[in-house]
């Protein structure tokens, strides 16, 4: 009976550690079986196999490829099993092209070791004993023109330019002024039997209409402080020139002189003509800003000075950057993009006389503008002749075949900085149909968010260049204030990508296409990327001015110093430490 008793107790036990084993053997496969799930879902979601452990140590460009990998192979997944193909390598070849060319759109031009330079020389002192106080108004080109209600003609404008505001500092430090912050005048206007002209120092509208009755202001104005940082634009100049917010009480009955100030003029002319007339006044109201100083030819320190104004001092109220840093964070949610500067509005059309692919009506309107607005001095224009000249903007249309012919997909996040488009939606349809995400203040903002700037041209147009220059591809279709100032803040913040259109060789492409005498496709695209190889914002010497002209059209023929400020602001790393002067030599030399 106990031997029984025995054998089962041994039975129990052997029993107990072969139910051990099992166990053991049954989790070891469970572990094999995840293992291999995890295995087969990881080769499904990292190609590479190595992605997840490397992507700290990946490119942007090297992420972007494998994210096109990723796509495309669930894109090859949620395909019928019948369309499932295994690529050839002539396809897999192109793919690689593809994404290549895909990252050569975006790709910035190397800035060659150029840097920011606009420090003082060790000879630059500050400001020591004002002889007077400089008062400005800042005058500029119109930014956009609206019909209104009640036979009201009115045009909204951007005069906030920061290009002239910059150089009337720099004014003010050659003839040892004060300068008083801009402000509101209300006395400063002048008016006919048709015009009212109401002119601020930062902001300006004119009104045409048959009676000052009674008419509706639709547009509000900005001061400075509504645009800028007033105080930091202050404190940022403390070593550089004395500003002051307002004329003191007892300069506003001092002996005053009202002074238009001879255009692209040199140091000479300031130090020599304007100082004098400190000897018979103590306030110089400048009547106008624009190109009032000199491109070229200016000492090194007064060049840097207009950087150190138009680059730091110069800073958006803390509402306008706020505001424009939340257009930028919606627009990247896109991706990358580009800032695309399209000036198709009414006044800009009107008047540069470009009627190309409008219809006879438009043509007329624009035409009638024209000649009724007493300031524009050239009333008869040839569009043809204009157009076949590179003078016009580019049209909505014209956009679209350019930017797909440099590569850039139907996807591509585009931001359109500009007033309202001459024709509304039904121009942008080719436009919109080419690259569906385009994008504006309108989309990316709700109503509420924009009321406080809406309208306030000068506000909304600063929001405009802040997701200009915080883009990764700007291109402006024609050559303004707007588009100048941004591209020469591109270059000085380190060359990010500008794309200047060639109008007058893309035009005389367009038509060839239009006329049925070229359908190539792959031929066009070649020719227009070669003909923008050299206009990506590459670091190069600001230009000069054209050979043989002279008088005012030699100045005009010079490339804005705002639009480049290289040499004079950007300097290679290696000279930052030489003397100055030598510096400029370098950097002439090397150009």
């Amino acid at each position: 009976m106990r031997e029984e008793v025995e054998k089962m107790q041994q039975r129990r036990r052997i029993f107990k550690v072969l139910s051990s084993v099992s166990l053991l053997r049954l989790l070891l496969l469970c572990a094999t079986v995840t293992i291999s799930l995890a295995a087969i879902l990881s080769c499904c979601m990292f190609p590479s196999g190595k992605v997840a452990v490397r992507h700290a140590s990946l490119t942007e460009n090297d992420i972007a490829i494998e994210r096109q990998r990723y796509e495309l192979h669930w894109t090859r997944l949620s395909s019928p099993r019948q369309l499932l193909k295994e690529a050839t390598p002539l396809q897999k070849l192109d793919r690689i092209n593809d994404l290549v060319i895909l990252n050569k759109l975006w790709k910035p031009p190397s800035v060659r070791k150029f840097v920011q330079c606009v420090q003082p020389s060790k000879s630059y002192t500050a400001p020591n004993g004002s002889k007077g106080y400089l008062l400005v108004n800042t005058n500029g080109g119109l930014n956009q023109m609206r019909a209104g209600v009640s036979k009201l003609l009115f045009f909204r404008v951007w005069l906030l330019v920061p290009s002239y505001i910059s150089d009337m500092v720099a004014v003010a430090r050659i003839i040892n002024a004060t300068l008083v912050v801009p402000k509101l005048d209300k006395n400063s206007f002048w008016r006919d039997s048709r015009l009212i002209i109401f002119c601020f120092s930062v902001s300006c509208f004119i009104i045409t209409l048959k009676s000052f009755d009674s008419f509706h202001i639709l547009l509000e104005f900005s001061i400075f402080s509504d645009v800028f940082d007033e105080e930091h634009f202050i404190s940022s100049l403390v070593k550089d020139v004395e500003v002051v917010k307002k004329l003191p009480k007892e300069m506003l009955t001092a002996p005053k002189k009202y002074q238009i100030f001879r255009s692209w003029s040199g140091i000479n002319y300031y130090a020599k003509v304007i100082s004098h007339l400190w000897d018979d006044y103590q306030v110089i109201q400048a009547i106008k800003s624009d190109s009032r100083l000199a491109n070229n030819d200016l000492p090194q320190d007064i060049q840097k000075l207009r950087c150190r104004v138009f680059y730091e001092a110069l800073r958006f109220s803390p509402k306008i950057e706020a505001m424009g840093k939340l257009l930028v964070e919606r627009m990247r949610s896109y991706g990358r993009y580009i800032a695309l500067h399209l000036r198709y509005e009414k006044d800009m059309l009107a008047f540069s006389g470009c009627t190309y692919g409008l219809s006879s009506a438009e043509a007329d309107e624009l035409t009638t503008i024209r000649k009724n607005t007493p300031h524009w001095r050239v009333k008869d224009i040839d569009p043809v002749e204009q157009r076949a000249k590179g003078y016009c903007p580019l049209t909505p249309k014209e956009v679209g075949m350019f930017l797909r012919a440099l590569g850039h997909p139907s996807d591509t996040p585009i931001y359109v900085a500009a007033g309202e488009i001459y024709g509304g939606d039904s121009r942008m349809a080719d436009l919109r149909s080419a690259f569906p995400i385009l994008m504006g203040k309108e989309n990316l903002a709700s109503p509420e968010e924009l009321k406080p700037f809406v309208h306030h041209a000068s506000q909304m147009a600063a929001l405009d260049y802040i997701v200009s220059l915080e883009s990764d591809v700007f291109v402006p279709t024609y050559s303004g204030n707007m588009a100048r100032a941004v591209e020469g803040h591109r270059r000085f913040l380190g060359h990010r990508k500008t794309i200047s259109p060639y109008r007058k060789g893309l035009v005389n492409l367009f038509d060839k296409i239009d006329q049925g005498s070229s359908n190539s496709t792959r031929k066009l695209s070649a020719k227009i990327m070669e003909m923008h190889r050299k206009r990506r914002g590459s670091p190069r010497k600001r230009k000069g001015p054209v050979s043989g002209t002279r008088g005012r059209k030699r100045f005009l023929s010079e490339e804005p110093f705002y639009q480049n400020p290289l040499p004079d602001c950007l300097c290679l790393k290696e000279t930052l430490h030489m003397p100055m002067q030598e510096t400029a030599e370098h950097k002439l030399g090397s150009s």
